[in-house]
């Protein structure tokens, strides 16, 4: 019986130490305004948006919708669930490229790259054309 329980004990420790050593799980944007649950899906990585702190529109009294999307067959779909971040590989031991970050606030899309920088921080970097002309948000990891 110890020993199954010692092997149990390893296992969920390993598990632990793999899932700091991921973007996957859910991060708060720098000012803490919102959640975004990266994921993986097939062999790449996704986020969408999970939580607001201020949910509700103070004009409209509704949810928060995606007013500023070039699309207008868009514009009233929820920011809550809101795929933000599309097709990421990774390319290196805590870098991730290839996939671009949309921003609800003002509707654009842009390049983006992250980095990992340790278990509990994480580097977004949204750029045009070249990384050097771009902006980098750090996000902290938290729960749900």
């Amino acid at each position: 019986m110890k020993k199954t329980l010692v092997l149990l004990l390893i296992i969920c420790s390993l598990a632990a130490v793999k899932a700091q050593n991921s973007i996957e799980g859910i991060w708060y944007n720098t000012t803490k305004s919102g959640k975004v649950e990266i994921y993986k899906k097939g062999e790449a990585y996704f986020g969408k948006i999970i939580w607001l702190k201020e949910p509700i529109d103070e004009k409209t009294g509704k949810a928060k919708v995606d007013s500023n999307n070039p699309n207008e067959e868009k514009r009233n779909t929820p920011i809550i669930g809101l795929l933000i971040l599309k097709d990421f590989s990774k390319d290196g031991n805590n870098s991730y490229s290839g996939g671009t970050v949309y921003d609800p606030e003002n509707g654009k899309t842009y390049k983006c790259k992250m980095t990992l920088v340790d278990a509990n921080n994480l580097d977004v970097r949204g750029y045009i054309g070249f990384p050097a002309l771009g902006r980098t948000e750090n996000w902290t990891r938290t729960t749900k």
